[in-house]
């Protein structure tokens, strides 16, 4: 199963491509640490070369990385201890503000992997600022979770319908899920109660205290956004210069984030239908039949005797809808699996599922899934989910009753509770939080920006607007938002509350 939310789907499919980095690096290239001690006493960290990660090279030019010890029970903080991988390039111009921490999304998603390619699109913040990310705990070099092997992912994908018709197939569904959550217990240990974004946000303090500033400059994207309102929360006069693009309604529960993304993607294909000249709700109504007739009938691939499913063919839709630039490709591959053939859109699930050409998976969704379960509460009951459903279908014919399940199936028979039914951001006193908001965002869809700054608090959260298309307004083309978000990191220029940008 795969949950479209709070996961940079496009970010994700990008860290496939760049070359990635271990914790721990080797401080032989002369460049050692800093000389600095955080506002705890904590030592510096020991930055060094960068690590091969499996078969990508390490990043080369200016990139360093460094291993943080940080308590895996931070209310046993003299307690046993675990490895955050960081990254870092040091700023480019000689009028260094600090440190700019970023974390692009998930939960789950890596930032040491991601940082690298993403630093082109900030080369403006990095003249000033060194660029800093890291694997959250229970993300891939630090202490990365695996639930599932290769080959069991694929087959689940073949053999499970994420939308189930029959009593036999709801069994396998939640059989799956509890399988799932067994295998993450495997693998985690005594971590799967310690991988919450409270957690994260107090690793993210220590982070700031051994960069050596006095505040925490932040950029954060999709879940980055929530995170980045806990930390608020949780520190509020540690906050500098905080910039949440992509936002997480942070009021919504469970159930009300799989409404909020069902809403925001058929916005999106709605979007990108009338793009095509075609009618949104008649051409909803043909991509959902189609995939019913995928449903009672899988489509043959090219791909070595795999089949394309429903709702491998849901994830192949879902993935280009993150992104103007990737409506084209979704025209491509609905019009193929028209004429029978699933390929195109398998493959763009394969990205969505970073599954590489020789059948290896990526861990995102395993991570990702491991923190939201701590994290979320509620777990609707399938009896609950299925009374929940018509009104799930309602909001879209394409992806609701996906959607709708998923709110069942997502934390099924999990090993441990969640702790919360929505995060906690409120944050009197902190300085201004520059909050961007994209009113065609398909995963966190435009309302939970002004939600997020309402939960902030007066004076603190400052909505910016920007009227496009796809996940984040940053760098996407707007020079409206990119100026002002500039303006706010490099010289503390807070725009005015409800400042649009079209």
């Amino acid at each position: 199963m795969t949950r479209f939310t709070r996961w940079a789907a496009l970010t994700a499919a990008a860290a496939l491509l760049t070359a990635g980095c271990t914790g721990g690096g080797s401080s032989d290239d002369g460049s050692g640490d800093d000389g600095k001690k955080g506002d705890d006493g904590t030592a510096a960290l020991d930055w060094g070369r960068c690590k091969a990660s499996g078969d990508e090279p390490a990043p080369g030019g200016d990139w360093q990385c460094a291993t943080l010890q940080v308590p895996l029970d931070w209310s046993k903080p003299d307690g046993s201890t675990i490895g955050l991988a960081l990254i870092r390039a040091k700023a480019t111009g000689d009028d260094r503000l600090g440190s700019l921490l970023f974390n692009f999304g998930g939960p789950g998603g890596s930032g040491v992997s991601m940082m690298p390619s993403y630093a082109s699109a900030v080369s403006t913040l990095h003249e000033r600022y060194d660029l800093v990310s890291w694997d959250p705990r229970g993300v891939a070099a630090s202490e990365g979770v695996r639930c599932r092997d290769d080959k069991d992912i694929q087959a689940a994908e073949s053999a499970v319908d994420g939308t189930p018709d029959t009593p036999a197939e709801e069994r396998a569904y939640l059989q799956d899920a509890a399988d799932f959550g067994k295998g993450c217990e495997k693998s985690a240990g005594e971590l799967m109660a310690h991988v919450s974004t409270t957690d994260t946000a107090r690793d993210m303090d220590r982070i700031r205290q051994v960069l050596g500033d006095d505040r925490l400059n932040y950029f954060g994207i999709s879940y980055g956004t929530e995170l980045g309102g806990v930390y608020a929360h949780l520190f509020p006069g540690k906050v500098g210069r905080l910039t949440l693009d992509a936002v997480v309604d942070p009021t919504a529960d469970t159930v009300g984030h799989a409404k909020n993304q069902t809403r925001g993607f058929q916005t999106a294909l709605n979007n990108y239908l009338k793009s095509t000249g075609r009618d949104p709700e008649q051409g909803s109504r043909e991509i959902a039949d189609l995939l019913d007739r995928i449903d009672a009938e899988p489509l043959p691939t090219s791909s070595s005797g795999r089949k394309l499913t429903q709702s491998l063919a849901l994830t192949g839709i879902v993935l280009p809808l993150y992104s103007k630039d990737g409506w084209p490709a979704l025209t491509s591959a609905l019009d193929a699996a028209e004429d029978g053939d699933g390929s195109e859109l398998l493959a763009l699930a394969d990205g969505y599922n970073e599954r590489d050409p020789s059948g290896r998976y990526g861990t995102t969704t395993h991570s990702q899934r491991v923190i939201s379960c701590l994290d979320d509460k509620q777990r609707p009951t399938v009896e609950e989910t299925k009374k929940l459903l018509p009104a799930f279908e309602e909001l879209s014919p394409v992806f609701g009753t996906f959607l709708g399940w998923d709110t069942a199936g997502w934390c099924h028979d999990w090993p441990v509770p969640g702790q919360f039914d929505t995060p906690e951001v409120s944050a009197p006193g902190a300085a201004p939080i520059l909050v961007v908001g994209n009113t065609g965002d398909p995963a966190t869809p435009y309302e939970g920006a002004r939600k997020m700054a309402d939960e902030l608090g007066e004076g603190v959260g400052v909505v910016l607007t920007w009227k496009g298309e796809g996940h984040g307004a940053y760098g996407s083309g707007s020079d409206c938002v990119d100026s002002t978000v500039n303006a706010y990191l490099l010289d503390g220029t807070v725009p005015k509350d409800g400042k649009v940008c079209s």
